[in-house]
């Protein structure tokens, strides 16, 4: 996710990039702060998770899916279940991506998926209890990629939102000692959504949703998850070690709840459509 840069895009491409932003252009003629097309499948994989959603964002597509076990809270939480995002990166997607344990990018993505999730409060944690200090349900959130054609970001936490809001799995209690179902299928119990949105910096120009040629050349990137009410629940930096001054990030900011609520809807249309 833009570490491949001085091994994959020559001086030349970056002059070309940049020469194109200070006319105002792109390579793929979008406006700097306008999104590739998007498309959400949700109950892609009902067989093998609980929730999933596939996302195509251009030519980047995602898949998440949504596995819901019981085991024990942590000891420090005795009354709240767990919710994780995971990211696995396999070269199916992209051969910049190779086979093995999770590398630095994977790390990442998971990471700042994961906090869009968890800053937001969207899972009630307390909610996923089934008795205090003994079982809690473990709510895993796993993503995909199989195509890359840049920010990876924003169509993972398209497709983890998506995923984790179609989410059924069956209610357990406990009976005699014994772990037992109950034969009734549970939502999660969900408090807020918020999305993330990607704004790289190259040169003094922001421009949202990088294809991966914009990402090669990226000074840095900010990364804002934004729920429905346009409140921002995390804010991240990466993807370079450039700066990024307050007015840009202000203006990256703006650029995030402008989009915001049509994303917003995209999600909430694929949902009501199985639901």
């Amino acid at each position: 996710m833009g570490d491949y840069s001085t091994q994959t895009i020559s001086h030349i491409d970056r002059e070309f990039i940049s020469d194109l932003l200070r006319k105002g252009e792109r390579i793929d003629g979008r406006a700097f702060n306008e999104y590739r097309p998007i498309e959400i499948e949700v109950n892609v994989v009902p067989a093998k998770a609980e929730g999933s959603a596939l996302v195509k964002l251009g030519d980047t597509s995602i898949v998440a899916g949504v596995k819901v076990l019981v085991g024990e809270p942590y000891s420090d939480s005795p009354d709240e279940g767990v919710t994780m995002v995971t990211a696995e990166m396999s070269p199916i997607a992209s051969p910049l991506f190779e086979l093995g344990p999770p590398k630095d990018d994977a790390i990442e993505l998971a990471r700042v998926v994961d906090r869009g999730v968890r800053e937001s409060e969207m899972v009630d944690a307390k909610g996923l209890v089934i008795e205090e200090g003994k079982k809690a349900y473990m709510v895993f959130a796993d993503v995909y990629p199989i195509e890359y054609d840049g920010n990876l970001i924003d169509a993972s936490s398209i497709a983890v939102n998506a995923a984790l809001l179609t989410t059924k799995y069956p209610e357990m209690k406990i009976e005699d000692g014994e772990l037992v179902e109950t034969g009734k299928l549970l939502s999660l119990p969900i408090n807020n959504v918020a999305v993330e949105h990607t704004v790289a910096k190259i040169d003094d120009n922001l421009i949202l949703d990088t294809i991966l040629k914009e990402e090669f050349v990226q000074d840095c990137r900010l990364t804002m998850a934004v729920d429905k009410n346009n409140n921002f629940t995390a804010l991240q930096k990466g993807g370079g070690s450039g700066p990024m001054s307050l007015e840009l990030i202000d203006q990256a900011m703006d650029i995030a709840q402008e989009v915001n609520k049509d994303i917003h809807k995209l999600i909430d249309d694929a949902v009501k459509s199985v639901v």
